[in-house]
């Protein structure tokens, strides 16, 4: 058999310190791993355009002059000097541009590593826009030390850009929920009340909560702990603790040597049939498939 899932995560208590304890921000990122593999500049001239590797993740900070960030359907936006944008799934269908002048930038290419947990990384905003005034402290410090390291041929050096890359993206994504303008499991770290109720799920996946049980840890009533969360994370408790199960059990197929009735039960599913059905309902083709998909072979 499979091992239980609460001991095939990582908890804040436990890292070194227990300085991350009951952070769920920490305890969600302890699973996204990420590679960065290159940091490197570039001057745009006038109306020109920033050419981005299809499918790869990037954070762009503007070191000099303004960019044009255009998407279909949604009015343009600047992203003036000193202002960082994180791209987790790519470009997509966003634009760059210098529209009026010259502008340079800083490029960190990375990629999320294969075990991470997929469900998280997609759950994540296309584009993540971090203002100068809310990055002041911090981002030039961070940057200044990925140029140094990206121009060094000491031994090392690759692993340093990689752990730089990894803190840049940390930094914006915390930096991104004070905001307060986030979805999906960082909205709900915006109110404390519904990050603990977060953090129990994420921690207990298989238990068999209930609205009254979930409401009870967030100190709300049923309605009001309802609407809540489904304003900031997006969509309604039990449907949000379904999602991360089926997340959970999408990276345990590649995982393990697991049979997929197996991990139906250790995500909480009585049977095989019932996982199925749900897993395929949530990503479109059956746990079989996924684990074809993903390693070539049948399962």
């Amino acid at each position: 058999m499979i091992q239980l899932l609460e001991n095939l995560t990582i908890h804040p208590d436990e890292l070194e310190g227990g300085a991350a304890r009951n952070d769920l921000l920490s305890h969600v990122l302890a699973q996204i791993r990420l590679t960065g593999d290159r940091v490197y500049s570039r001057t745009l001239a006038k109306k020109s355009r920033l050419e981005l590797e299809a499918d790869t993740a990037y954070v762009c900070v503007v070191t000099k002059g303004v960019l044009r960030m255009e998407q279909k359907g949604r009015a343009s936006v600047a992203v003036d000097t000193g202002d960082l944008v994180l791209l987790p799934r790519g470009e997509g269908d966003l634009r760059f541009t210098a529209p009026a002048a010259a502008a340079s930038v800083i490029l960190c290419r990375f990629r999320f590593d294969p075990d991470s947990l997929r469900g998280m990384i997609f759950t994540l905003p296309s584009c993540i826009q971090i203002r100068k005034a809310e990055s002041a402290g911090w981002l030039e410090g961070i940057v200044h030390f990925l140029l140094v390291e990206a121009g060094d041929v000491q031994p090392g050096a690759a692993l340093m850009i990689s752990r730089l890359i990894d803190l840049v993206v940390i930094r914006a994504l915390r930096s991104w929920v004070h905001q307060g303008n986030t979805s999906g499991w960082l909205g709900g770290l915006s109110d404390v009340r519904i990050a603990n109720v977060l953090k129990a799920v994420h921690e207990r996946p298989m238990q068999r909560w209930s609205i009254e049980s979930l409401a009870g840890i967030a100190g709300m009533s049923r309605s009001s702990f309802c609407e809540r969360f489904t304003a900031l994370v997006g969509r309604s408790p039990l449907r949000y603790h379904n999602e991360w199960r089926l997340a959970l059990a999408r990276d345990l197929l590649a995982k393990r040597s697991a049979r997929v009735g197996e991990i139906g039960l250790s995500i909480g599913y009585e049977s095989e049939a019932a996982f199925s059905r749900a897993y395929k309902s949530q990503f479109g083709h059956s746990p079989r498939e996924e684990y074809k998909l993903r390693t070539g072979k049948e399962r």
